[in-house]
């Protein structure tokens, strides 16, 4: 699972460092507070297409556990296609995003192990906080699709069961700070 995680945040700095050539106003940089209060680093980017719409790219990874007995170990990608109302990057915006991760996590004496994947459907705002900064509030809500193995915390390999369930609820959150060039 970390070389999956890595090989994410490797993609999405090479894209970075590439989406930097484009136009002035074209491209931001950011980054979700929500997932920072959750101890997840966070990056993301988002690629202006034409004056109304916009392409947002975004990851998270946390390699790391909270606690030795309670851990959420994660890599996540959630890209969007944004349609703006006014302008790219100011006022109202309406969405179509994806989701895929990969998880590891474990409490109360069980481990989960899978993946999911799914999509949904945003909206958000973006505010103007001078040249170069906004300030972003959104809400997804969608459908996602999970498959794991669970398991008890110990040696008993035979004692794992695959299982699978489906989400219908919030999807995507956040409170986005943003640079854009």
């Amino acid at each position: 699972m970390v070389k999956s995680g890595k090989t994410v945040f490797l993609l999405l700095f090479a894209l970075l460092m590439t989406a930097r050539t484009a136009c002035a106003q074209d491209v931001a940089l950011k980054t979700n507070s929500l997932y920072w209060a959750a101890a997840t680093p966070n990056i993301g980017v988002e690629i202006g297409l034409s004056p109304k719409w916009t392409l947002d790219l975004g990851g998270a990874y946390k390699p790391f556990n909270i606690k030795d007995d309670r851990y959420a170990r994660f890599w996540l990608v959630q890209p969007e296609a944004r349609y703006w109302f006014c302008e790219k990057f100011e006022g109202h915006f309406v969405g179509l995003h994806a989701h895929a991760a990969q998880f590891y996590s474990g409490w109360n004496g069980t481990i989960y192990d899978g993946y999911l994947a799914g999509g949904g459907v945003t909206y958000g705002y973006d505010w103007i906080l001078s040249p170069h900064w906004n300030l972003e509030a959104a809400v997804g809500v969608g459908y996602a699709r999970l498959w794991y193995d669970k398991m008890p915390d110990g040696p008993c390999v035979k004692c794992t069961e695959d299982e699978f369930r489906n989400y219908f609820g919030v999807t995507k959150l956040a409170l986005t700070f943003s640079y854009i060039f």
